[in-house]
């Protein structure tokens, strides 16, 4: 159970689910039951992911789409009711009814439910029932902590200090009613297990094709700097406004010569219209491995966040240097200044971006060894296999 179709991958939470479904299902019979904007013509989803899925059930869902005004209201009213803006977004009766229908259809093993909220509904329960397991991307509470805390703007924060308290009760009620959660950090377990001690759990990390994404025998183009991620999810919008602000005017100061370069989809316009020629909006594109490759440096300036930055381990398995602050390394077993350069505040972003672009050997060894690091540990493959050994535990037939 999906909040969105995850094939084509074009941002983190849909890479991450096409990751570990395309895996899975190499060996086993996988169903997708997935919301879709009606706005959107969702039939190239819905065939790609058919590719792999045994069958693709959608419920379309107008709320996903909703932007602008129409949205900020929705908000503000949501501050006043009991239950959180996402969970009235993604609590719908077409979806629990589709959920009933396969329930009757099909003999399930597992129901993978993908965030929190899509866990929001009436499952089987009793004997030989399907084994439930939800997939936590983020701590969603804890994302919006941060955001509670971070120099946001009053309104957003106000908001944010309302919304996580919210999403905390809830999250901890959907963990009680699973039979097992999934996280993909050490980190967010702890955090779950501080809350609801007796759930089962797993770390299943982030990962990367590790044969899509290698490294290019290209060169990279001197003093290119690389953001990529979806610039429409509010960490990355701020992560890349806080760059813009403290940190790529000293770097200009240090390296007149520098470019950044800011590949995703639908920038809000205090990025796409930033008034500098030497940054470059390219917009949402079809295979950010060209991108990847053109970079000398990759930078992950974020600020809020949980989970793991998939963006990490796929400019890792490129072979790239990376420049990120402690939250946009947080939860990948890397170590300063042998796979990454970890910097935080806009002076030591700065200092570290102009330390790779002025020394090409530093580059190579960082990208070398970011390399070795993601093939060990963070393949889809070796991610899938943890997974599946996890249903094993949690009483699922996976053999």
């Amino acid at each position: 159970m999906t909040p969105f179709l995850p094939t084509p991958p074009r941002f983190g939470g849909q890479r991450r689910l096409h990751g570990l479904m395309a895996e899975l299902a190499r060996n086993h019979e996988v169903l997708a039951l997935s919301f879709v904007d009606p706005s959107e013509d969702a039939a190239e989803s819905i065939r790609a992911t058919a590719a792999y899925c045994a069958r693709v059930i959608t419920v379309p869902n107008r709320l996903l789409g909703v932007r602008g005004i129409e949205k900020r209201l929705r908000q503000v009213r949501s501050i006043f009711a009991l239950r959180s803006y996402v969970y009235r977004v993604h609590r719908t009766r077409a979806m629990q009814a589709a959920l009933d229908r396969i329930l009757v259809e099909e003999k399930l093993d597992v129901i993978q439910v993908e965030f929190f909220q899509m866990a929001a509904y009436r499952f089987a329960r009793g004997e030989g029932r399907p084994r439930l397991c939800l997939d936590e991307h983020n701590i969603e509470y804890d994302v919006l902590r941060r955001l509670a805390n971070v120099d946001v703007g009053k309104a957003r924060r106000g908001y944010a200090a309302i919304e996580w308290r919210k999403v905390r009760a809830e999250e901890r009620n959907t963990w009680r009613h699973c039979d097992g959660c999934v996280v993909t950090s050490a980190r967010d377990e702890q955090l779950l297990k501080h809350d609801a001690p007796t759930v089962r759990t797993a770390v299943v990390p982030n990962g990367v094709d590790i044969e899509d994404f290698a490294p290019s025998s290209a060169p990279p183009e001197p003093d290119t700097v690389l953001f990529f991620g979806a610039i429409n999810y509010y960490p990355n919008t701020d992560g890349l406004l806080f760059f813009l602000r403290e940190a790529w005017p000293l770097l200009k100061a240090r390296r007149p010569a520098a470019r950044l370069r800011i590949v995703g989809q639908k920038a809000p316009p205090a990025i796409a219209n930033w008034p500098d020629p030497d940054v470059e909006v390219v917009g949402y594109v079809d295979d950010i491995r060209i991108h990847i490759a053109k970079a000398a440096v990759v930078v992950v300036p974020l600020r809020i966040g949980g989970g793991t930055r998939l963006k990490v381990v796929e400019a890792m398995a490129m072979g790239k240097a990376i420049v990120s602050t402690t939250l946009g390394a947080e939860g990948i077993d890397a170590e300063h200044d042998r796979h990454i350069l970890i910097a935080d505040g806009g002076e030591r972003l700065a200092a570290e971006l102009a330390r790779v672009l002025g020394d090409d050997a530093v580059a190579r060894r960082l990208g070398a060894a970011a390399r070795q690091l993601a093939v060990d540990r963070y393949s889809w493959r070796s991610a899938a296999g943890t997974l599946l050994q996890f249903h094993g535990q949690i009483g699922a037939r996976v053999a």
